[in-house]
């Protein structure tokens, strides 16, 4: 592990390895969101980083500067860290992996997972992803997924998760999937679907759904009541934009028509697409909107 700082392995119970990556597998940072959650949470303990200087094309993934206290400049780099929850009320113990996806040497940087799960004892890798759809904010959070093993498939299906059948370019998780394969790893990965007129900040209703069904999933008991009430105000926001403007209404309308006519199993020979587009309009006064929540919220 050449390329892992480790300051100590803790000692763990067929530990669950949660991943979570921004980039490509992270629309709206609901992915991400949901993994920091849950570090927050429990104060999980940070115990491990990957370094980023193999991996990364620093003119595209940059390092950020900040100023702090008697304005020094700080210099922080793309990070990848491991944290560990371990909890007897638990069935297993937890690790949740909060990084970026990277650019370069993907198989390089899967083996230092891997080779860190090993050391760990990781029982079960569970990954976590979201994706811009057609699909409305005021409808429950269509989620997909798939899992490497039947049972795994069956307890998905319990909780609403629909089947993917994706074929085509895949990410960082695509790859980690396949090297849990290979170990012999079970492996689930959980995927969110963000409205497409969202999809430029953090969006905590997508987030939710995705730690709606890791909490059963794994028996975890959490207590989301928190992001709930974010959820909550972030909805009634959105929602008051787009009274604001007709067009913009009248195509959340009929997302919504198509989302509840695909919840009933309806299909609809010859349907043409929508021919009401995003309204311009609406997508700038929710970019606004985003831009000054993320200002209010110090991000």
């Amino acid at each position: 592990m050449a390329h892992t700082h480790i300051e100590q392995i803790p000692a763990l119970r067929s530990p669950l390895l949660i991943v979570a990556f921004a980039g490509w597998n992270d629309a709206a940072e609901s992915a991400t969101t949901a993994a920091r959650v849950l570090v927050e949470k429990w104060s999980a303990q940070r115990f491990a980083d990957i370094d980023p200087e193999e991996f990364y094309d620093f003119t595209s993934t940059r390092p950020i500067v900040s100023v702090g206290p008697d304005y020094q400049r700080n210099l922080s780099w793309p990070s990848n860290s491991f944290f560990y929850h371990a909890d007897p009320a638990l069935e297993r113990d937890v690790i949740v992996l909060v990084g970026t996806e990277p650019q370069l040497k993907w198989r390089t940087f899967t083996g230092e997972i891997m080779d860190l799960a090993q050391q760990c004892g990781v029982g079960m890798v569970l990954t976590l992803g979201a994706l811009l759809a057609d699909t409305p904010h005021t409808r429950p959070v269509p989620l997909i997924g798939f899992a490497t093993d039947a049972a795994l498939l069956e307890q998905l299906r319990a909780l609403h998760v629909g089947p993917t059948r994706y074929q085509g370019p895949t990410g960082i998780l695509g790859v980690i999937h396949d090297a849990a394969r290979q170990a012999g790893l079970p492996a689930i990965s959980l995927w969110a679907s963000v409205p497409h007129y969202l999809g430029i900040s953090q969006n905590p209703k997508v987030a939710e759904a995705l730690l709606r069904v890791v909490d059963p999933l794994f028996k975890l008991g959490l207590d989301l009541s928190d992001i709930e009430r974010a959820v909550q105000r972030f909805e009634q926001q959105i929602s008051a934009i787009i009274a604001t403007n007709p067009e913009a209404a009248a195509y959340l309308k009929e997302l919504e028509r198509r989302a509840d006519a695909a919840a009933e199993g309806q299909t609809e020979e010859g349907a043409e697409p929508s021919t009401l587009p995003p309204s311009e309009v609406l997508i700038k006064d929710l970019e606004e909107f985003l831009k000054r929540r993320r200002e209010q919220q110090g991000q």
